[in-house]
């Protein structure tokens, strides 16, 4: 069985940002000689997130407004973990909108149902950050 793994790196202009990874994702799928097994890709900090959906930009808009209104970022003061940083909205988004995904590789690519394309999601940004992807199969 091969292995593979690669650490995608972020630097978002805002806070918040929603970018579609599914082009740096399916270039690994290429490089890992991959033809049939599983991606997985996941962000490695508390505060942004990894998940699948249509790439539309009003859809993404209504996750903005939904988020906020689920987990506002202000005030600071509602949030206990805020006596140390500003980021407990982040935190909250961020379990909301998940940690990973894990995607099928078929005949060397993804296999995604209609629509379906992978995206970064920010919710503390404006410094690096990191995304892993691993890919196993034959």
């Amino acid at each position: 069985m091969k292995s593979y793994r690669k650490e995608l790196w972020f630097h978002t202009r805002k806070r918040r940002e929603f970018i579609n990874i599914t082009p740096l994702v399916e270039e690994c799928v290429r490089e890992s000689g991959v033809k049939e097994g599983l991606c997985l890709v996941n962000a490695m900090h508390i505060t942004a997130s990894v998940f699948i959906n249509d790439d539309e930009p009003g859809l993404h808009n209504d996750f903005e407004r939904w988020l906020e209104k689920l987990a506002p970022e202000k005030p600071y003061s509602q949030y206990e973990h805020n006596g140390f940083e500003d980021n407990a909205d982040a935190h909250l988004k961020r379990t909301v909108m998940g940690r990973e995904v894990v995607v099928a590789i078929t005949d060397g690519k993804l296999d995604f149902g209609p629509w379906e394309q992978i995206f970064y999601g920010e919710f503390d940004g404006m410094r690096d950050k990191r995304v892993l992807v691993k890919i196993i199969g034959e």
